[in-house]
């Protein structure tokens, strides 16, 4: 069952599943664009290919709010509020260790995409991020995470580069073991590619531990 937030002729804004990939890869496992496109077909019982454009992206363990793109000038539009940092995005994530109050991150982060992951470099690419401690509970950061830039793993990367990982990262997280990923994408805002709204969409925080600390910072 998806959890449509928001839907009109231009939008559909989504609670994305954690463990599902947004877009087809190499696993060729069912990929949330898949999904998607296949609830509009039957919803409005369109003939042939769906036009569903991607927007935004979210790694493969994370869950949350995504925005798509109905139609192809909406796409445009939300591709420019982007890129001129216009389209806000709010994540909260636990941190293993102490954080401080707040801070801004800023580096250079470089991919490699043959395994699939990024690390800083001064020859990457700009990635920048500010954060608010919201409580700090056995040992653990409950953050909220503004992101300016994004890049591929960005928030893993710019914490974990400074002995931060976020709980659960298998991936920049040696102790992690079997964990979720505590990273949840929170919240959207931006305008409305047609109306010009400013539009806010927020999801509450997931159950699961260690978000389920934080319950009453929610």
């Amino acid at each position: 069952m998806i959890n449509i937030l928001f839907e009109d002729n231009h939008l559909l804004v989504v609670e994305k599943p954690i463990n599902v990939p947004v877009q087809a890869d190499d696993s060729n496992d069912l990929d949330f664009l898949t999904m998607l496109k296949s609830y509009i077909k039957e919803k409005y019982n369109k003939p042939g290919n769906v036009y569903l454009g991607l927007i935004h992206r979210l790694d493969r363990p994370v869950g949350g709010v995504m925005v798509f793109a109905k139609t192809s000038k909406a796409a445009d539009r939300l591709s420019k509020q982007i890129k001129k940092h216009e389209f806000k995005k709010t994540y909260m994530a636990v941190i293993e260790g102490k954080v401080s109050e707040s801070g801004t991150f800023i580096d250079k982060l470089e991919k490699n995409h043959k395994t699939n992951t990024s690390f800083v470099s001064k020859n990457g690419k700009d990635a920048e991020l500010s954060y608010v401690l919201i409580d700090y509970i056995n040992n653990l950061s409950l953050v909220k995470i503004n992101l300016k830039t994004g890049r591929s793993h960005q928030i893993r990367v710019q914490f974990s580069s400074r002995k931060l990982p976020l709980y659960g990262d298998q991936r920049y997280n040696k102790n992690a073991a079997f964990d979720q990923i505590a990273l949840f994408a929170k919240k959207v805002e931006f305008k409305h590619p047609i109306t010009k709204e400013v539009m806010q969409f927020e999801l509450d925080l997931p159950e699961r531990y260690p978000f389920s600390l934080f319950k009453t910072c929610d």
